[in-house]
């Protein structure tokens, strides 16, 4: 008879069940083309402790290592992963080339949106700008704090170390479709370029004015790639068509050109100037906005630009869940390592997100998963079981069953 009081039993471990979502072949493989040594601690066991880490929320090395020895048998199941010492884990950290982990990351990203053609389409919900069948690409950039004094190439003031992470945000499936991660000491607009290297004519950018560039601007314009940004305080243009405001939260809707002799050499196309009142934390407020596409009502532009908040989301997300806040190791490869693997486990928890069709918050998929990472049970029937559409709810009394001692 089956127990209804706990999820569908498994031979199978939680955390196995997400590894198995990586290819066998594919560690092996992108080892030996990065030229990545697999001795006794293989590049294998590495990525798997690194998982763990962010699953567990572990804080230091030691919390790696100690948990994995506690559940040493259920690892080797793994694929025959194996327990690291923390010698091993630091050394593979700041010696093994993080490129491996990027690549896997957008290898195992590709293999996932092959297979499943849906996830690859939408499934980042109802957006602002749902009427736009075209791609649209969300542009901008998170910088996470380091420790001052153990991280000296890092260094972003006087008392203070951070890294960036730049990144392309798709729309439609709330994935990268690019990422740098770099030092902070470089201003966004300096990647900007990168960044838009691979949208194609047609599409839409949506970033933020600290990715102003106008020489950057007119190579998109070139290209007929449509973009949305901010326009900046001191922009100096001269109103060439002035169009009657739509009503609304739209004050003004008109077509610019460039006023100083920079400026205009850099980006000599005629651009589209909207203000709107915008609401921000509860406030109202008057932000002017700048495209190259003059034909798109006034409301659509400022439709576009207020969907940059789902990048930011994004940030929070990765933030919030993963263990990004405090770091395993102070060298830049080590670094790298850890956001590299970060972003890996937040795309299997996406794609197990979709599969599942889990209807609750993103950050509780996790709180179950790291609460339930050694249990054997069947990972989509723990996720009705616990999740809130699927899980079992209680019976309450009526006011004809209710019964308190001394009262009557």
């Amino acid at each position: 008879m089956k127990n209804k009081n706990k999820p569908a039993k498994s031979c199978l471990t939680i955390l196995r069940q997400l590894c198995q979502l990586i290819p066998g072949h594919l560690v092996v493989k992108l080892a030996r083309e990065h030229g990545v040594e697999s001795r006794s601690f293989t590049p294998w066991s590495h990525l798997v402790a690194m998982l763990y880490a962010h699953l567990s929320r572990a804080a230091s090395l030691n919390d790696v290592c100690d948990g994995l020895t506690m559940q040493e048998g259920a690892l080797r199941e793994i694929r025959g992963a194996r327990v690291p010492s923390r010698n091993g884990l630091s050394h593979s950290n700041r010696q093994r080339d993080a490129s491996l982990a990027e690549s896997l990351y957008w290898a195992v990203s590709q293999i996932l949106c092959q297979e499943n053609p849906r996830f690859a389409r939408q499934h980042g919900g109802k957006q602002l700008a749902h009427r736009f069948k075209r791609r649209i690409g969300l542009v901008d950039a998170t910088t996470i704090q380091l420790v001052a004094n153990c991280m000296d190439w890092a260094k972003h003031r006087r008392r203070k170390a951070a890294i960036k992470c730049h990144l392309r945000l798709d729309l439609h499936t709330l994935l990268p479709s690019f990422a740098i991660i770099d030092t902070a000491r470089e201003h966004e607009a300096t990647r900007a370029r990168q960044l838009c290297a691979g949208l194609k004519a047609g599409e839409i950018a949506i970033f933020d004015k600290g990715y102003l560039d106008l020489g950057h601007l007119q190579a998109l314009q070139e290209r007929g790639v449509f973009w949305v940004t901010r326009a900046k305080d001191n922009l100096a243009y001269e109103v060439a068509q002035e169009r009657p405001p739509t009503g609304g939260r739209i004050l003004r809707d008109c077509v610019i050109e460039l006023k100083h002799y920079n400026s205009k050499a850099s980006y000599p196309t005629k651009l589209r100037l909207v203000r709107a009142q915008v609401e921000v934390d509860g406030q109202e407020q008057t932000m002017e906005f700048l495209t190259n596409h003059l034909e798109w009502s006034a409301g659509s532009v400022a439709d576009l630009y207020r969907c940059r908040w789902q990048i930011e989301v994004f940030f929070k997300s990765l933030k919030q869940n993963l263990q990004i806040g405090s770091f395993l190791g102070y060298n830049a490869n080590a670094v790298r390592w850890q956001v590299w693997t970060g972003l890996l486990v937040h795309l299997l928890m996406r794609f197990l997100k979709w599969k599942s069709q889990w209807p609750s918050h993103f950050g509780r998929l996790f709180t179950i998963v790291r609460c339930a990472l050694w249990q054997r049970w069947d990972l989509t029937s723990c996720l009705q079981f616990y999740g809130t559409a699927g899980r079992q709810r209680r019976m309450r009394l009526n006011l004809g069953q209710a019964y308190l001692p001394g009262f009557l």
